[in-house]
């Protein structure tokens, strides 16, 4: 059997006529896929690699669909299924988390200029769900063409056998299945005839070049509206208010009533119930990931999930009885041995300097962490035009990212930060030291903190702080 990452490089090189010169594998998320993020000049593509031949088929296929309906996906360049490989567009490092990220910047208060992002998402979430419903092959679908009965089930017995059972929160089997089978009608009662993106949520909501793209959405099926604006609004981590919640489920609403008036009527009548669903099939995923593979930041993703519990069986209105459900659920949120998992999670400091001046001071409890020196690479200060302009500038990332030997740095400077935020995560860290350097401290330095953050932000859940210590002297 051949390596697949051989595999993929063979594709490239048959593909563009070119060998790849940097090949690295893409953090893992939620899923046994893997990402590798290939490059050879001014082409960057992401290679695939699945062993699931039928979610292959069905990625490819619902992308096509997506692309001829104007819906905002990754284009497919090649595949090659006997392989389970295929290459696609490579989007960047920015996702809609890890700009909201920037924006907080460690902050509680959640940004109004994300506001507008959200907005976006979710006319383009209303689009593929009635626009790219329409001729949609549902027969691809995988593991299942409906978010029937069946799926349900599955959705609640991964809640009880990975989340309840692991945290070892007591109830009754016989009392909690009679409510999911009566939650479970409720649900189905919804006009489930739309395209159900399935895992909408932040970190598969690209941010390219000031547009939104959507990826993983291989899991798609005919469905209810109202599943993916919950998995949107409820998404754990980026932590919305509920304020603003409302505000962007009264948008959805409105631009819904647009088209389906009658839709739109009915919407809230089963929201609530379909929060709750997905907030227990994400506490699941954590619990899986997390208790039963040992992956700790999907531990850290628990608070939140308890919160948005919290939040839900304050006010929920959802109109069926589920009594045994919610003498458990309040369990959760008040479990003890689940409040462990809001400690600290690692916080990365990361710094622009001058070599004329002093180097960033760590006084952080462990210490330690990465100095990269950048004057060794091209230098826009010495050009005029440059001259008054940073690292955050356009001109200026233009200039460096054409110079194959800052695109070489970057990427061995992600690798040794990506061995160190690991290590540090599992250890139970809670700060890492990241400074970039150059002359003046204004433009290699400063385009190489920015970029650092927007990767750290987009691959881990961790907490990102930047300074440009020299940015008062910006003009």
């Amino acid at each position: 059997m051949t390596d697949h990452t051989e595999d993929l490089k063979d594709l490239f090189f048959r593909t563009f006529d070119q060998k790849v010169e940097r090949f690295g594998l893409l953090e893992a998320s939620g899923s046994n896929r893997k990402y590798y993020r290939m490059q050879a000049g001014t082409t960057s593509v992401i290679g695939a690699y699945n062993i699931d031949f039928k979610e292959n088929t069905a990625f490819i296929a619902f992308t096509n669909h997506f692309l001829k309906k104007n819906i905002a996906v990754p284009a497919i360049y090649v595949e090659n299924l006997e392989k389970n490989i295929y290459l696609l567009d490579d989007l960047g490092y920015e996702t809609l988390y890890s700009y909201l990220c920037r924006l907080r910047n460690n902050s509680e208060h959640f940004p109004q200029a994300a506001i507008p992002l959200y907005k976006q998402a979710l006319d383009g979430l209303l689009e593929m769900q009635l626009s790219g419903n329409e001729e949609f092959d549902y027969s691809l679908c995988y593991p299942r063409n409906t978010f029937d009965e069946q799926s349900i089930a599955w959705d609640l017995n991964y809640f009880k056998y990975y989340f309840l059972k692991l945290a070892r929160i007591p109830f009754d089997e016989n009392r909690l299945e009679d409510d999911f089978q009566t939650l479970t009608r409720f649900l189905l009662e919804a006009d489930n005839s739309f395209f159900l993106y399935r895992d909408f949520q932040s970190r598969n909501i690209m941010l390219h070049k000031n547009k939104l793209y959507f990826i993983d959405y291989q899991g798609g099926r005919k469905g209810a509206l109202q599943y993916d604006v919950a998995s949107l609004l409820y998404d754990a981590k980026a932590d919305i208010p509920q304020a603003v919640r409302e505000e962007l489920l009264n948008y959805y609403i409105a631009q819904l009533h647009k088209k389906l008036p009658k839709q739109a009527a009915s919407f809230k009548k089963y929201y609530d119930a379909f929060v709750l669903i997905r907030i227990m099939q994400a506490m699941g995923t954590y619990g899986f990931r997390g208790f039963y593979e040992r992956k700790p930041h999907f531990l850290q993703s628990i608070p939140y999930a308890l919160k948005n519990l919290e939040y839900l069986l304050a006010h929920t209105q959802i109109p069926v009885e589920i009594p045994h459900l919610w003498t458990v659920l309040p369990q959760l949120v008040y479990a003890e041995a689940l409040q462990q998992y809001a400690k600290p999670a690692l916080t990365v400091t990361i710094n622009s300097f001058s070599f004329k001046n002093s180097y960033p001071v760590d006084n952080e409890e462990n210490g330690g962490g990465f100095v990269f020196d950048c004057r060794c690479l091209p230098n826009p200060g010495r050009q005029q035009q440059y001259s008054s302009l940073t690292g955050k500038d356009a001109p200026v990332i233009d200039f460096l990212e054409k110079e194959e030997a800052v695109k070489q740095y970057f990427e061995q400077a992600r690798q040794l930060i990506d061995m160190a935020i690991k290590n540090y995560t599992e250890r139970g860290f809670e700060n890492l030291s990241v400074s970039f350097g150059c002359t003046g401290g204004r433009h290699r330095s400063v385009y190489f903190a920015e970029k650092m953050q927007k990767y750290i932000n987009q691959t881990y859940a961790v907490n990102t702080r930047l300074h440009h210590l020299m940015e008062k002297t910006f003009s």
